[in-house]
């Protein structure tokens, strides 16, 4: 089998000088075809990636982007499948240098006309365990966009967090979810809840692919659990979980703290969401182990649909009774929606996993 992005002529001498001498000659094919097969991929990424990083640029002009992505994508065909001629190769080579450079120096920005869900940036302010949290969230919902707009500031004491429960959520059936945590506390202050998730523009709505691409800023939504839950499970049509974490408060407080400065770095300097890198559930991982969490990198930490399955199998939760039945009790759809505006909400959202 012959490279199609490759001179037919060569292609076989070629691969014959990579693969050593003495094998079968079926070895060898099979050599040969995951060679060429490699070649065909990586020259894919790499004109994939040049296109979409200048489709999904700061160009202002829509109709520019597109023009000059498709240019590229026709000259990233010729220079990689059709022309044999290094100096072809070596003005590609340029043109990806400098668009890769292009791309890095695209700045994320708090200026931009933020939906009204994501506008307000929250903040904390420290005096040793004191803390005063500016901006946070607490929605009146009527539908996923009809809500009343209500941003509070809530003062709380380190030396009071308690325990840490951990939300998953899920928009479609899958290994994909959103995942978000609440910190409680015991002397009567209400859950706080940080979601990490996009900061979309009005009209913007979650696009995979451009995540990947600077398209989205990345914002720490801090608030209460009649919104952060509530609005997911009645308005969103969601289906919600909730797994209380097996923590000592040591651990949970030296978390919250890495949250705060967290949030207040995000707050002075705004940085870009990243679908693989800088997302929810990475973030929630990553925060974890500077507080001290032990434990390798999982792929569920990605594939993050299956997070409660990682949990269960690492000890995070409690496994005293089987996943399935666990499961169960974590799942609160239907029972936040019926909390929906009562005072009691985080403590009904609670209650099966209270013995």
């Amino acid at each position: 089998m012959t490279d199609p992005c490759t001179d037919a002529s060569t292609t076989d001498t070629s691969a014959r000088r990579r693969v050593p001498t003495g094998l079968p000659g079926w070895v060898r094919a099979v050599l040969r075809f995951v060679r060429t097969t490699l070649i065909i991929f990586a020259k894919f990424v790499l004109a994939a990636w040049l296109v979409l990083a200048v489709y999904y640029s700061n160009l202002p002009w829509p109709w520019a982007r597109f023009a000059l992505a498709a240019a590229l994508a026709a000259f990233a065909v010729w220079a990689l499948c059709i022309s044999n001629r290094r100096a072809t190769r070596t003005v590609f080579a340029v043109v990806y240098v400098l668009v890769v450079f292009w791309w890095i120096m695209i700045p994320p920005s708090h200026h931009r006309p933020w939906r009204p869900e994501v506008a307000v940036l929250p903040r904390a302010i420290i005096d040793g365990d004191r803390v005063r949290m500016e901006g946070v969230r607490n929605f009146e919902f009527r539908d996923r966009d009809d809500f009343t707009e209500r941003y509070e500031t809530r003062e709380f004491s380190l030396d009071h967090v308690t325990s840490l429960d951990l939300f998953v959520s899920y928009w479609a059936k899958g290994p994909v979810a959103h995942t978000f945590v609440s910190f409680n506390f015991d002397d009567g202050t209400p859950p706080l809840c940080i979601s990490i998730e996009t900061r979309p523009e009005v009209g913007e709505g979650f696009d995979p692919i451009a995540s990947l691409f600077k398209q989205f800023e990345l914002i720490y939504v801090v608030g209460d659990e009649h919104d952060l839950v509530g609005s997911r499970a009645s308005h969103r049509d969601e289906e919600v979980f909730i797994y209380p974490l097996r923590t000592e408060p040591e651990g949970v407080r030296r978390l919250l703290r890495v949250y705060l400065e967290r949030i207040n770095e995000i707050y002075d300097r705004a940085e870009f969401y990243h679908l693989l890198k800088n997302n929810c559930t990475i973030n929630i991982v990553r925060y974890a182990n500077t507080a001290g969490r032990g434990g390798r990198f999982d792929f569920r930490h990605v594939f993050n649909g299956w997070i409660d399955r990682y949990l269960f199998a690492a000890g995070w939760v409690d496994t005293s009774i089987p996943f399935e039945e666990l499961r169960r009790r974590a799942w609160i759809t239907e029972i936040a929606k019926a909390a929906a505006h009562a005072p009691d909400f985080s403590s009904r959202i609670r209650a099966s996993h209270t013995p």
